[in-house]
């Protein structure tokens, strides 16, 4: 399992005197390579962080465009009928009709046996965890659970059956580009044991030997 915080789309339209949308469509169009190479070297899944809670706070002018762009990344993802795709996120965060459409096109994949992709839209560790207990509360309440008796149920298994990823192996390698290193709540429960690697490059230009280069780092360790 291969976790990557696709980083740097709109450092990496400044640089080229862009504005944001094009580096976040430049950065859309490097998910379909990416994900050949994982099918080439036998990764079993895959999460693309495409979209944080803290994103959808910015100015409307460039979330909406961004917004467009993933849902077309997605859309076009499950046109391949090549991949298994899974989304991860506070959904209802997101506009009915964004969250419209990617539900629709992971649907399409619902019996692709192949490449799991995890796409962590409306993304963030910490609500994640938040959304993972209030889900068993609810669950136990229902039950008819005391609140003393959930406390003491209160196990780390408990709420890893309620995290978005539930059923899945913790994610072995954690990746991101653009030269940041720091977590910034991605997989914030899942990663407790996970490899990191921070690579310079800037999300679209993020080669597959630099994803070699990851690779090479983790089996080292």
């Amino acid at each position: 399992h291969v976790g990557v915080m696709l980083d740097g789309n709109r450092r990496w339209a400044r640089a080229r005197g862009s504005d944001p949308a094009a580096g976040h469509r430049a950065g859309a169009e490097n998910i379909e390579p990416f994900l050949d190479w994982c099918e080439e070297l036998g990764i079993e899944v895959v999460t693309l962080w495409m979209l944080s809670t803290d994103n959808l706070q910015r100015p409307a002018a460039e979330l909406e465009p961004l917004l467009r762009i993933i849902e077309k990344a997605v859309c076009d993802l499950a046109a391949t009928g090549r991949w298994r795709l899974h989304l991860v996120g506070a959904l209802g965060l997101l506009p009915d009709a964004s969250r419209d459409v990617l539900e629709d096109a992971v649907r399409q994949t619902a019996e692709v046996d192949g490449l799991l992709v995890n796409v962590a839209i409306s993304y963030g560790g910490r609500q994640e965890i938040s959304d993972a207990v209030a889900a068993l509360l609810r669950d136990w309440d229902a039950s008819g659970v005391s609140l003393a008796e959930a406390a003491e149920r209160m196990t780390p298994e408990a709420i890893g059956e309620h995290l978005y990823t539930k059923g899945q192996p913790d994610p072995d390698l954690v990746i991101r580009t653009s030269g940041e290193q720091r977590l910034s709540g991605f997989l914030l429960w899942q990663s407790e044991k996970s490899e990191y690697y921070f690579c310079e490059a800037y999300w679209p230009d993020f080669r597959r030997v630099d994803f070699l280069r990851a690779l090479r780092a983790y089996a080292e360790r």
